[in-house]
């Protein structure tokens, strides 16, 4: 049991001496506003079960990552979090994790992003948020939705955290945010909010499409005009699935021929509250004044390009598919590597403590490589959850479990300490090797 705020939860017991509190609203919004206050409750609120997640399509990575279990309710009333924690009382690290799902799917009471060993393995209280998503989160459109409110809803969930996680036995001044894809993406956008100062002291981004960029106002409008015109009718009435099915006719629109262009159209607006214009948003984010691990994996866009109709076809000739290996790399490169190593060494000039890291392992008996996904089943260790997923190929639990130890010992001394540890010494300003898999580099360090 524990007193919050807004009144008292019941939470689980877990092994290992862990609770959970589940399904905790952090806010309240109407649709298509800001998010507010959650409303205060009397009693004791059952917090054993998960809340609602956002309204969303099937994942497009279904066919990498496998076929999750999606047994979670969906509803527009999904703005609430998850706590694992070691106990209540006393003051431990606390490491908020931000879901991806390019915008539009993804929920962290999943079952895939179960945060029971990241808890356990660190001593360390662990929250997972859901936001909204798609045209609910990130439409922009005059008179109707403002644009990034699943911005403003991750931000009331850190504003949340630094108010009520010391009731869980968390230190509300030593919290690190992590994501992956676009859950790394929000993060650089949340250090680039003065409203987000204070609120985490370091952060850890792992395969931000950072070479994405913001959408424009120009480029949300024309996104706009797609929905509206497949929806024809008021969004602010419009049944849920008639929402969900106008989003998706927008996102095959905004992907062109052959739907080879797969960035997420319904994402942050530059220039639009409270986001800086896009020329400004990096380098702000670079003067956030926290520590940062940034990096990604050797071969990202294998998640998005590998069977790929119309792409598929033309692998079985050896010529093109050296072509497209390529391209693929060179995509990776654009969109992941590059600009991630560009943001760290901002990052590192405007002084602060930042690590960069690669992620190689690849399983035997699949051609994804070190896709796009690939470490988070390293990062959350649950066998259950992740059986099944292609990208894992047939590779051995216990081997992968190991080098997920290591993840997850690196990322938990960085919330820690503000510097990733590892089972071999630290070797300052050249690479480091966690076997063949994992590449972390201290150059940038300071």
């Amino acid at each position: 049991m524990v007193r919050i705020g807004s009144g008292e939860l019941k939470g689980e017991s877990l092994d290992g001496g862990l609770t959970a509190f589940r399904g905790v609203p952090f806010a309240r919004a109407p649709r298509f506003g800001p998010p507010g206050p959650a409303e205060p409750w009397t009693g004791v609120r059952d917090a054993t079960r998960h809340g609602p997640a956002a309204p969303q399509p099937p994942p497009r990575v279904g066919a990498v990552m496998g076929e999750l279990k999606r047994d979670l309710v969906q509803d527009e009333d999904c703005l609430n979090l998850s706590v694992v924690t070691p106990g209540t009382e006393g003051r431990r690290p606390v490491m908020v994790w931000i879901h991806g799902g390019a915008y539009t799917t993804g929920a962290g009471s999943m079952d895939i992003y179960d945060a029971r060993r990241l808890a356990a393995e660190g001593d360390v209280v662990v929250v997972t948020i859901n936001y909204r998503l798609g045209a609910l989160g990130y439409l922009r459109l005059d008179g109707i939705s403002p644009g990034n409110l699943g911005l403003l809803d991750q931000l009331a969930g850190l504003r949340w955290v630094h108010e009520n996680v010391a009731a869980f036995g968390g230190d509300p001044d030593q919290v690190t945010v992590f994501g992956q894809s676009a859950g790394a993406h929000s993060i650089a956008c949340l250090m680039a909010l003065p409203e987000a100062r204070g609120l985490f002291r370091r952060a850890i981004l792992q395969s931000a499409p950072l070479g994405l960029g913001l959408a424009s106002p120009a480029t949300a409008t024309r996104i706009a005009r797609y929905f509206t015109s497949a929806l024809g009718e008021d969004p602010r009435t419009a049944p849920v699935e008639r929402i969900l099915a106008a989003q998706q006719a927008a996102i095959v629109r905004a992907a062109g021929p052959g739907g080879l262009y797969s960035a997420p159209p319904f994402c942050p607006t530059g220039g639009t509250a409270p986001l800086p214009p896009a020329r400004e948003w990096l380098p702000r984010a670079a003067r956030a004044g926290v520590d940062v691990v940034i990096g990604t994996t050797r071969s990202e866009m294998n998640a998005f390009l590998n069977g790929k109709p119309g792409i598929a076809p033309l692998e079985r000739t050896p010529v093109i598919r050296r072509g497209l290996e390529a391209a693929k790399s060179g995509i990776t490169r654009y969109v992941f590597g590059a600009p991630a190593m560009r943001f760290a060494g901002a990052l590192g000039a405007a002084g602060a403590r930042v690590f960069t890291y690669r992620f190689d392992w690849a399983a035997e008996g699949t051609d994804f490589g070190a896709c796009h996904c690939i470490e988070l089943p390293f990062l959350f260790g649950d066998e259950q959850a992740w059986s099944g997923a292609p990208m894992l190929g047939t590779s051995a639990w216990d081997a992968r479990d190991r080098l997920g130890r290591e993840l997850r010992r690196a990322w938990i001394s960085f919330a820690r300490t503000g510097t990733p540890a590892f089972s071999r010494p630290w070797q300052p300003d050249s690479l480091l090797r966690i076997g063949p898999d994992l590449v972390v580099s201290p150059a940038a360090a300071r």
